[in-house]
């Protein structure tokens, strides 16, 4: 029986996820997912790729979205009452611009005590309006693209044999951040394949692979970053065409519902066109790979949006397979 072995929802982009034993799917991906977006003091979002530690802050929402919890380690929690009606203000994320509303000066001044940067908390407005790209078209808050990222428990055990053979350490779901976690397929990234699925009375569409970035080098618990693993193995066998690596899938809301975990998952279409390709996967494991970098022709390992602060240059952010990017040892 294949079916959901987990559901997660991040009510704010970058800091810890909630595990949901049901929840509601909107066209937006799971409720209350990256509602919230923290920003510097120009309006530009901060996130794990430059402030690994927001992986410390842990939010909980109310089902009605209208009461957010936050709370660290080391600083007593901060419990806001959601304003939607505040002045809009212009943020940015990615170099993409959106309107957002500011939560306001406490919640600020506890945000920017936890992650030792100035930083304010902004809300995406209802009237957002966003098409995400891919295959299937959607709409999403402040994701980083399409609204749900399914990972598959084989594709994990799959990529952590890999891993162990090389003698280092498994990792753990959390450094992918999926939304939804499918057990059951006997096959490793058949989300990879999988064009719809239909999960209780929902139904999503494929849009595209899950491009990795350096995020998935940070350590969840602690918010400290603790790469090479998992890039460095999944670039020995999924690299994907137009760069980077990939591990999971992005799909868009066909059709809204209420998804619990245990629900069945049902592939209704598969790609048979392969559309969905670009992967080399297949490739055998080798225990002692070549260098992944060839200085002469760094590869694309990692996605275009992934910076890792080159120390060389004062902590100033470098594109990956730069001078000073350190995704990909």
């Amino acid at each position: 029986m294949v079916g959901v072995a987990g559901l997660f929802s991040y009510p704010v982009k970058g800091c810890a996820g909630m595990a949901l034993g049901a929840t509601e799917l909107t066209e937006r991906g799971l409720a209350h997912d990256r509602t919230f977006l923290i920003v510097d003091e120009d309006g530009a979002a901060r996130t794990q790729r430059g402030q690994p530690q927001l992986a410390r802050i842990n939010p909980d929402i109310d089902p009605d979205g209208r009461r957010l919890t936050l709370s660290a380690e080391g600083i007593e929690s901060f419990a806001l009452a959601v304003d939607i009606t505040a002045p809009r203000r212009n943020v940015t994320m990615f170099g993409h611009p959106y309107r957002a509303i500011d939560q306001g000066d406490g919640v600020a001044a506890w945000l920017t005590e936890a992650i030792g940067l100035p930083s304010r908390l902004v809300r995406v407005p209802p009237e957002h309006t966003r098409v995400t790209d891919g295959l299937v078209p959607g709409t999403s808050a402040f994701a980083d693209s399409c609204p749900i990222h399914i990972l598959s428990v084989a594709s994990l055990a799959g990529l952590n044999g890999a891993i162990t053979a090389r003698g280092a350490d498994p990792v753990t779901l959390n450094r992918f951040r999926p939304n939804i976690v499918v057990d059951g397929w006997d096959e490793p990234h058949t989300e990879d394949r999988a064009s719809r699925l239909a999960i209780a009375d929902t139904a999503l569409g494929f849009a595209k692979l899950a491009i990795r970035c350096a995020v998935t080098l940070v350590d969840q618990r602690h918010g400290v970053r603790v790469g090479p693993e998992p890039l460095r193995t999944l670039a020995t066998y999924r690299r994907a065409a137009g760069g980077g690596v990939a591990f999971g899938a992005k799909f868009a809301v066909l059709r809204p519902g209420l998804l619990a975990v245990g629900d069945d998952v049902t592939v209704t279409q598969w790609d048979s066109g392969q559309k969905h390709a670009g992967i080399t996967e297949g490739r055998p494991f080798r225990k002692d790979p070549p260098a992944l970098v060839d200085p002469a022709d760094p590869p694309a390992l990692v996605s275009s949006a992934c910076f890792w602060p080159d120390r060389r240059r004062g902590g100033s952010p470098t594109a990956p397979g730069g001078p000073g990017c350190r995704c990909i040892p």
